[in-house]
């Protein structure tokens, strides 16, 4: 192997060795960002389930409301 197919090679190998840390910095990133999302998600559940709740007792109220007049 002479002197330039070796500096090819160690090139090629930087490339990859930065193109490596770059995706598994991205992966970490996607990854934080799923979390977030679920995250938000659950809250975004309970809530609407809390929504549901309330609306449900407005309108029972309003109902008896409605009964007694």
């Amino acid at each position: 192997m002479d002197n330039d197919q070796l500096k090819n090679l160690e090139t090629r190998i930087d490339d990859l060795i930065t193109a490596c840390e770059r995706l598994k910095q991205e992966n970490h990133s996607l990854r934080d960002g799923g979390d977030a999302l679920q995250e938000e998600h659950a809250d975004l559940m309970e809530k609407t389930r809390q929504a549901k709740t309330r609306i449900k007792s407005m309108i029972e109220r309003l109902k008896a409301l409605e009964r007694s007049t």
